[in-house]
């Protein structure tokens, strides 16, 4: 989404060495839009990055820390898929971000997987751990991500930059439905008085969702062709979702643990069946 490459040369030919100026005044104005625009895509580059690097920090250090301190391989997995497809999504940009590069495709599937299942119905279930104490078995974790491997390859073929209203409206819809249940996810936190975690659960929520309903239906005016700036929005908020409902799920969890509905931390281990 950073390859502005084609916008540089574009520039170049128009005020490069071998442009003729009608005067220095001119030359000295075109010159200075030239920097302007030059300085404005390398900002835009540099925050694209350091959002999904970002991203891919909050995925994988929180996955790993979901897995290994509640056991929860659902969010934890999840957050690492989440954080891979930031990896191969940066690699693919720095390499140019061609549309026929195997990179893209593997972007198209991770995109899919995780707007279909992952962060819906394998975030949900995730989450009611904590909220409806529910324990699925390692063959009820291995097939959701089955059947969301499953609706990433079959999405994948609809591409991101083209608007597909099927796909698109699915998109928003298992959105909204997601949404419903992490307005109850923060009620819950409030209700047993973390309140400072249910805010930043909402606010992440409302974040997340104005992306999804923003994604295929509502460019954002002046944005280029690759979309730069609505990634970076997007890749911030999902990184800033993932940090966020981590630290919200802790209260939840040691709530649980006081009030003797949840086992301790160390005694997760044995419940798996």
């Amino acid at each position: 989404m950073v390859n502005h490459l084609d916008q540089m040369t574009k520039l170049l030919l128009v005020y490069g060495p071998g442009h003729k100026f009608e005067s220095s005044g001119d030359a000295r104005s075109r010159l200075a839009s030239y920097r302007n625009a030059k300085e404005l895509i390398d900002m835009k580059d540099i925050l694209f990055m350091l959002a999904d690097l970002w991203m891919i920090f909050a995925g994988f250090y929180f996955g790993w820390k979901f897995i290994r301190r509640y056991n929860n391989y659902l969010l934890g997995l999840e957050w690492m898929v989440v954080a891979t497809s930031g990896s191969n999504f940066l690699l693919w940009a720095l390499l140019g971000g061609a549309e026929d590069s195997f990179l893209y495709s593997i972007a198209a599937f991770f995109d899919a997987f995780s707007r279909s299942i992952g962060i819906t119905l394998i975030l949900v279930l995730g989450l009611m751990r904590v909220t409806h104490r529910y324990k699925p078995s390692v063959a009820v974790d291995i097939g959701l991500f089955a059947l969301a491997g499953v609706a990433g390859l079959y999405l994948q073929q609809f591409s991101p930059h083209e608007l597909h209203v099927g796909p698109a409206t699915f998109y928003v819809v298992v959105n909204v439905l997601t949404t419903m249940f992490l307005v109850y996810f923060s009620w819950r936190l409030w209700k047993i008085g973390a309140k400072k975690h249910a805010i930043g659960a909402g606010l992440a929520t409302t974040a997340a969702c104005i992306i999804a309903v923003t994604y295929d239906f509502f460019p954002i005016p002046g944005d280029d062709e690759h979309r730069t700036i609505f990634y970076i929005a997007a890749l911030a908020t999902w990184g800033f979702q993932m940090c966020v409902y981590y630290f919200a799920y802790r209260p939840l969890h040691e709530h649980n643990v006081a009030t003797g509905v949840e086992p301790a931390t160390g005694e997760q281990s044995a419940a798996r069946a």
